[in-house]
């Protein structure tokens, strides 16, 4: 199993900041994550567009294979780059991931099961703390981005999902806030505002 971290957006909302390296707690959002994966998996990878602003991290970076700037670009080189059969998709914005989520998540894999996503009561899925087979989406998630699509739910047809209600993470993460990103400069207050934060381990 790999843990990827996301980094590749504009964060255009933040200012066009390098979110992953804005801080909470007096650490970078991508150390408290990289910590948080660490601790879950043996191969953690950072993917970005450019890997020059990660190059003090410590951390291995892998780059986008398709042009297009879209969170569907970086699961594709998460899944192309990574070495397992399964990889966990991370956001670099969102602090206080728990890995007693991630484990929940973890415990519906199964030999009938492609993806295993949070959903919520509306029927929106978070596709961006998520685990993907290597071997079933990496060849339609080239699919959509080669016909320039871009939502990363329209493959999930194509792929066995195991849909696990939000509702049911809380016994994981009472406060879900493994959800939390920093999109805004006040949804960076907000986290900030947070710490310390609850580790449900």
């Amino acid at each position: 199993m790999t843990g990827a971290i996301l980094a590749g957006g504009e964060g255009k909302r933040m200012g066009r900041v390098n979110k992953a390296l804005l801080e909470v707690g007096g650490e970078p959002i991508l150390g408290r994550l990289a910590r948080t994966l660490g601790g879950l998996f043996e191969h953690v990878l950072v993917v970005a567009r450019d890997a020059e602003p990660f190059a003090d991290t410590g951390l291995p970076v892998v780059t986008d294979r398709h042009p297009q700037r879209s969170s569907l670009t970086g699961i594709h080189a998460a899944l192309f780059h990574a070495e397992t059969p399964f990889v966990f998709v991370t956001a670099c914005d969102t602090p206080f991931l728990q890995p007693a989520l991630v484990r929940a998540l973890l415990a519906e894999l199964g030999p009938d099961v492609d993806l295993v996503a949070p959903i919520r009561e509306n029927g929106h899925y978070e596709p961006l703390c998520a685990l993907y087979s290597r071997a079933a989406c990496l060849g339609p998630v080239e699919d959509l981005l080669r016909a320039d699509q871009f939502q990363i739910i329209r493959f999930f047809p194509r792929v066995r999902v195991r849909a696990v209600p939000v509702g049911d993470l809380r016994r994981a993460d009472p406060d879900l806030v493994s959800f939390a990103n920093a999109n805004t400069p006040d949804d960076l207050e907000a986290l900030r505002r947070l710490i310390p934060a609850p580790d449900h381990r």
